[in-house]
């Protein structure tokens, strides 16, 4: 028999071009075919459809391609429908109705709650810029776990608050750093019934507030800050972590932390990158929380991203990939929803977004002056992150988002 040719079709927005053996659309007269033109050429084709199924059959065995009248009709009634045929409100009509065709659902297991533990205090000190949020002490913070646990929160991730800080941070990776007892404590209490995560950095307890080790020019040295990651990993491991959280955006930090936790036997402890963490205006609040100010009146724009820089975050994303981020992360989230989404159409791997304080404070504050629904907004804001893409929702709002959700 002798060869089929190769047919190409297109049916789209009223044109159809049958090519065969790579014949050039603009060998053929182009442009849209309506009416009996169009009529005469699905027969046409269908024709030849019904040839070519023929022919792969007596080769190949039973085959099927669907018939071009089928596929083109389908297309032209669907873009037929328009008013009064097809109204949108139909589906709009009640809540029951609403709910049935809704396209994101948000709910109580897309949450993580960030707390804070603070060495050294006796009562949970309250945060001013983060209504509703403490510095807590060890047994407030068991407390929490137990009240996470029922109400169905599956994630707790914990910033420590030490009473001494050093050049080195050396407080992040001593096995009674406040972290790692906060970690076995709420272990203690809870059991596996919380995701138990420790961010991974330095800020909280070196001397000069940035993420890392300083080098002689005053910035972090990368790569000697990358064997501190290590150490820090291993305590929280040891500690009881199920994820390691590295924030520092330092190059080569999720290699480093892998490497440490395998070398350790933590092979089972994952990590949650944050792959694309923007030196964003939106941090304040957290810095009140965690006690850091940075010597000098520096900044992070060395080593977080630029807002105005969307190629590089996937750039950034890729390399944690390659370097084994079992979790990439988005902070802050709402000003970033098209990382989000960018993230989640390019990579097959959770997609983690941080609501970050300063999105937590600003809506604090407009509710408590009567301005907004609090818990609609909140709820809102959160949906608008899951619909942008992401799995999982660090946000301060976690206990009471999941006290609305569960009604």
């Amino acid at each position: 028999m002798p060869p089929v040719g190769l047919l190409q079709l297109a049916v789209s927005g009223g044109e159809v071009s049958g090519l065969q053996d790579g014949q050039s659309s603009s060998s053929k007269q182009g442009g849209p075919v309506g009416g009996e033109a169009l009529g005469h050429l699905i027969e046409t084709t269908d024709e030849l459809v019904v040839q070519l199924n023929q022919d792969l059959t007596a080769c190949h065995g039973p085959m099927v391609i669907p018939m071009v009248s089928s596929t083109a009709a389908a297309g032209r009634s669907l873009a037929a429908m328009a008013f009064p045929e097809r109204r949108m409100r139909r589906l709009r009509r009640t809540p029951a109705l609403r709910r049935l065709v809704a396209e994101t659902r948000l709910g109580v297991d897309d949450l993580v709650l960030p707390a804070f533990v603070r060495q050294g205090i006796d009562e949970p000190r309250p945060i001013g810029s983060l209504p509703g949020v403490v510095q807590h002490t060890r047994e407030s913070l068991r407390k929490e776990a137990r009240r996470l646990v029922d109400l169905g929160v599956p994630g707790l991730l914990l910033f420590g608050v030490p009473t001494v800080k050093d050049a080195e941070g050396s407080q992040a990776f001593d096995r009674d750093g406040i972290v790692q007892l906060a970690l076995r404590d709420v272990r203690d209490e809870v059991g596996d019934a919380l995701v138990l995560m420790a961010d991974l950095c330095l800020d909280e307890y070196t001397d000069s507030g940035h993420c890392g080790v300083l080098d002689a020019s005053g910035q972090p040295d990368n790569d000697r800050t990358l064997d501190l990651y290590g150490r820090v990993a291993l305590a929280q491991a040891d500690a009881g972590a199920d994820v390691c959280a590295p924030s520092g955006m330092m190059d080569g930090q999720v290699a480093a932390i892998r490497r440490a936790l395998d070398g350790g036997g933590h092979e089972q402890v994952a990590i949650v990158a944050y792959a694309a963490k923007y030196a964003s205006a939106l941090y304040g609040p957290f810095r009140d929380a965690v006690d850091v100010s940075i010597a000098g009146g520096g900044d992070r724009r060395g080593y977080q991203q630029d807002p105005r820089n969307r190629r590089e975050a996937l750039a950034e994303v890729q390399l944690d990939l390659d370097e084994g981020a079992d979790v990439v992360m988005v902070k802050p989230a709402l000003a970033y929803l098209d990382i989000i989404a960018a993230l989640r159409a390019a990579v097959d791997i959770p997609v983690a977004a941080y609501h970050v304080s300063g999105e937590y404070s600003m809506l604090k504050a407009a509710a408590e002056r009567g301005w907004i629904d609090h818990d609609a907004v909140a709820l809102e804001h959160l949906t608008s992150i899951k619909r942008a893409g992401a799995d999982l929702i660090f946000t301060y709002l976690a206990a009471e988002a999941a006290e609305v959700l569960q009604g």
